[in-house]
């Protein structure tokens, strides 16, 4: 996700870091920036590229990110290596996995879409067979908070007051699938953080906030994915592809992050100056809906029903006054 141009301007100690790293007769371009305050940079050096990682001390830890980088290859997969760092200044030199990122790809020939999507799952077949290691645990504050983002910024974003009641109807949903740790969780397992790399591997990116909890979070991010629609005969079939997967967990799952989204969404409109997420709203809603129609998730969706009226849901980004 790209930011304005004027922000892709390297950081003042990025010379000097790249001089250090052997990197110095590099030519730094602007890549990419992301949802946080995390900015990417390509730099290119006779006959090879690496990527530099801004993240600004003062609002991101990277410390995160370099600790999942060594489970997630200690596992055997491909998380970028980390070729020089300098967390005083928050700056990481990283493996170049390229330009191939799955949503691209699939955008420019549709029909690999399936057997990359199934490539994905394989992926999560083989993370979730080792446990998650010494990650925290995804548990039941990690979950709420999250969800909270919803009344926080969404509510008021769409001019409806608070409504209590929103914690304790996730609560039941919840105490199940909090108590299950098994297995790494990426977080943001998607088609923009997916890469295809040369060999014919997958590459991961985006996964600084990976924690230990329920096998079905990530396939709910891959499979009802916020920025790219996935039509559910694909969601179908990459779910008969994982395997046994309680379809109650996938639904609850899929509300929460769903919930948690919108929050999201919203909070960078409102608060951070990015409006261009808010046309992914309709799309999330609709994953949110019908995942709210699941039984397990009945006193969730009563609160949904009570407090927000259809008009302030998708409909409402048709023209959200931005």
């Amino acid at each position: 996700m790209a930011t304005p141009a004027a922000a892709m301007i390297p950081p003042e100690a990025a010379p000097a870091f790249l001089a250090r790293a052997g990197w110095g007769d590099a030519r730094v371009e602007p890549l990419a920036g992301d949802a946080s305050f995390r900015r990417y940079f390509r730099a290119r050096a006779p006959g090879r590229s690496a990527v530099l990682m801004d993240a600004p001390p003062q609002h991101e830890d990277s410390r995160p990110f370099i600790a999942v980088t060594e489970h997630l290859q200690a596992l055997g997969f491909a998380a970028p290596r980390i070729l020089a760092r300098d967390l005083e200044q928050g700056l990481i030199l990283l493996e170049d996995f390229g330009d191939a990122r799955m949503a691209e790809v699939i955008a420019a020939d549709p029909a690999r879409e399936t057997p990359i999507y199934a490539q994905a799952i394989d992926l999560l077949r083989a993370l979730h067979r080792a446990d998650g290691g010494a990650l925290p645990a995804y548990d039941m504050a990690v979950y709420q908070r999250e969800a909270g983002l919803f009344p926080e910024w969404y509510l008021p974003a769409v001019g409806i007051g608070p409504d209590d009641g929103y914690a304790q109807a996730w609560q039941g949903a919840l105490e199940t699938i909090a108590a299950d740790r098994s297995v790494t969780v990426l977080r943001d397992y998607h088609a923009e953080n997916i890469m295809l790399l040369e060999d014919g591997g997958l590459g991961l990116l985006d996964f600084q906030d990976a924690l230990a909890g329920h096998p079905a979070y990530d396939l709910v991010s891959l499979l009802q994915d916020a920025r790219r629609e996935v039509s559910s005969e694909i969601e179908r079939t990459m779910l008969d592809r994982y395997g046994a997967i309680d379809a109650a967990a996938y639904a609850i799952l899929g509300a929460q992050r769903n919930a948690k989204i919108l929050g999201i969404f919203t909070r960078l409109w409102k608060r951070d100056g990015k409006p261009r997420y808010l046309a992914y709203q309709p799309r999330v809603w609709r994953y949110l809906e019908r995942d709210l129609a699941h039984p397990a998730l009945t006193e969730v969706k009563a609160w949904f029903d009570r407090t927000v009226p259809p008009e302030k849901r998708a409909a409402f980004w048709s023209d959200p006054g931005a």
